[in-house]
């Protein structure tokens, strides 16, 4: 058989793994091994399983995801969510959807320092769902906002999945954070007025809050708003201006949050317990996923897949955004049924290439675009991992319902994708400018 025939047959035996609930690491690394001995030998394998393990878990670069992860998890644990939210309501909370449209300005504030899709939707819903609920929210509505809106922690920076991607495709962690700024307020952007439109429709679906006076405005925005300018100048401010790596801007980000939680009296062992428990879960798997999916590139590369699929894209008599839009219905597919964090593992060693050599596109707006597809799969069936989330957090409410609310949502998304791929100065001008 062909090489590029032995990868295609790999790749089909890699979801059949994951058909019988082979966790996605394992099927990467297995099938990656195996790929590999059979186009070379099983000691080329052995030597490139061992070589790759060491240089993955020795590398610098992946020290940045701990710090990152950690900062996330010691706001989330220390409350930063709660005040907040407590900003947004007070200040759009008496419109029509006010409530919903309060916890997507939440999502983006607190991905601000977070990163993570699943603890932004897990943090906010905590907060939000029994905030709707009081004021008769329809339970639809209300979950659904909480589960698209926590898809804007991958966006707004710092966001885990632009560290893996910047990891993958050798690119600049800051540039891609600062990238993700502008598409990330306009899928917010995007999202309130989505909910606007629909509570404005029907207004039994959302029925506006009490109106907040001044006082309260301004008590709370000194509250919530003044920790993560604090936290975001102290991490993302420094990382942008250059005066150090990510993997320190981690470092100054996880102090930020001591600082300003320990300040309020909000700071103590429980908090410190928790987070470093969850990080360390967090990073194992991130870490596992990582190694695995380079010793599966290095079988698709000597399988000449990226190659033969750079040859057919270019053969095709079809303009650039056409080629785009179909890698990027072939990633909406994917992210139906694969964890965002391998999906971009999996996928970047085949079309990364295709992208910037063929297409010629740059790297960067790419990984925004993937990104914001992503996006799209943590709330899609039949895996939505923020879905299933606020299942969790919301309880009685069926997962039909949750789902069925979700429509209006992916619109918004693909509504912000089709102004980015017209328009990729929004992802462009701001790394333009570092």
């Amino acid at each position: 058989m062909s090489p590029t025939t032995v990868g295609l047959i790999g790749i089909l035996i890699f979801f059949f793994m994951i058909g019988i609930k082979v966790p996605i690491a394992y099927a990467m690394a297995l099938v990656g091994f195996a790929g590999f001995a059979y186009l070379t030998s099983v000691s080329a394998a052995l030597s490139l399983v061992s070589t790759d393990l060491f240089s993955t878990f020795s590398r610098y670069s992946l020290s940045v995801i701990p710090m990152f992860i950690w900062m996330g998890f010691l706001a989330f644990h220390a409350g930063i969510g709660a005040r907040l939210y407590d900003l947004a309501y007070k200040l759009v909370g008496h419109l029509p959807g006010g409530l919903a449209i309060a916890t997507q300005a939440t999502c983006a504030l607190f991905g601000a320092v977070c990163g993570s899709n699943t603890a932004t939707a897990a943090t906010i819903g905590a907060i939000a769902l029994p905030e709707m609920d009081k004021y008769d929210y329809n339970p639809s509505l209300s979950t659904s906002s909480v589960a698209a809106g926590g898809a804007l922690g991958v966006l707004i920076p710092p966001s885990v999945i632009f560290i893996v991607y910047a990891i993958s495709a050798e690119e600049s962690v800051g540039r891609l954070f600062l990238a993700g700024i502008i598409p990330g307020l306009m899928l917010m952007f995007f999202y309130m007025l989505t909910i606007y439109i629909i509570a404005r429709r029907d207004p039994t679906l959302g029925p506006a809050g009490p109106k907040a006076g001044w006082p309260s405005r301004f008590q709370a925005l000194g509250g919530g708003l003044l920790e993560v300018m604090i936290i975001f100048a102290l991490s993302l401010g420094g990382l942008f201006a250059g005066w150090f790596m990510p993997t320190e801007a981690g470092a100054v980000g996880v102090a930020g949050v001591f600082l300003v939680t320990a300040v309020k009296g909000r700071m103590n062992i429980y908090v410190i317990k928790r987070s470093l428990a969850d990080t360390t879960r967090t990073t194992a798997m991130i870490m596992l996923l990582v190694a695995s999916a380079v010793i599966f590139g290095r079988f698709i590369a000597i399988s000449r897949i990226p190659f033969a699929l750079a040859d057919w894209a270019a053969a095709l008599d079809l303009p650039s955004f056409a080629v785009i839009a179909l890698i990027l219905l072939i990633y909406l597919i994917l992210g139906c049924f694969i964890d965002a964090l391998a999906l971009i593992l999996l996928t970047i060693p085949i079309f990364l290439p295709v992208v910037v050599n063929v297409l010629e596109y740059d790297p960067i707006w790419f990984g925004v675009i993937i990104v914001m597809v992503v996006a799209m799969g943590v709330i899609t069936p039949p895996v939505g991992m923020n879905v299933y989330i606020v299942k969790g957090v919301a309880g009685n409410v069926p997962l039909e319902v949750i789902f069925r609310g979700i429509w209006p949502f992916l619109i918004a998304i693909i509504a912000a994708l089709a102004l980015l791929i017209a328009f990729p100065q929004l992802a462009t001008y701001l790394p333009s400018l570092l």
